[in-house]
């Protein structure tokens, strides 16, 4: 697998192949965590921008495909997040967006609004520590496992377990209990 995965930086019919298996699943992990077709398109380039660059380090022993694009993609997001930010804090408006054509904005209107329901849940999130809540979403919304949840986070298996545990005792004690959380 090592060794595929390194092929899809230097093979451009590997990394095509890679991309359409994973692109849904990127898009719409990113779709739950940003309200903004731009952003959500930008990111997804940027996330199999970063493939290409380190694709080599991908390790199949510690957890899926789909594991380490996540982890992937929450570095684009909190890359991207801190330089929103500061942008604000600059100019107090977001430019610098390449255009997208009615038809992208469509789609990804579409697929943010089929993303609603899981924004309102890391909303009702907000309040846990940011370990327990990134282990959160990543098992109960994103559907990974704890030890991918792990590899994702860069943190052992046995922290991601003491996380996710923390997580739903501490929302079973809220009024809303997203479906999944119990257990």
């Amino acid at each position: 697998m090592l060794r595929k995965q390194a092929q899809i930086a230097t093979d451009h019919v590997a990394f095509e192949a890679f991309y359409r298996r994973h692109v849904d699943a990127v898009t719409r992990f990113l779709a739950r965590r940003v309200d903004d077709p731009h952003t959500v398109a930008d990111l997804v380039a940027e996330v199999f921008m970063a493939v290409l660059d380190s694709a080599h380090t991908y390790r199949a022993e510690l957890g899926s495909e789909i594991a380490w694009l996540y982890g992937v993609a929450r570095n684009r997001l909190s890359t991207e997040r801190r330089r929103s930010f500061k942008e604000w804090r600059l100019t107090s408006r977001v430019s610098g967006r390449r255009p997208l054509d009615s038809d992208d904005i469509a789609k990804l209107e579409e697929r943010i609004d089929a993303e609603r329901p899981a924004r309102q849940i890391f909303m009702a999130m907000a309040d846990l520590p940011e370990g327990e809540r990134a282990v959160l979403e990543l098992v109960v919304i994103d559907q990974l496992t704890v030890t991918e949840a792990a590899m994702a986070l860069g943190i052992r298996p046995g922290t991601a377990k003491v996380r996710l545990h923390r997580a739903r005792r501490t929302l079973r004690a809220l009024p809303f209990v997203m479906e999944g959380t119990r257990g």
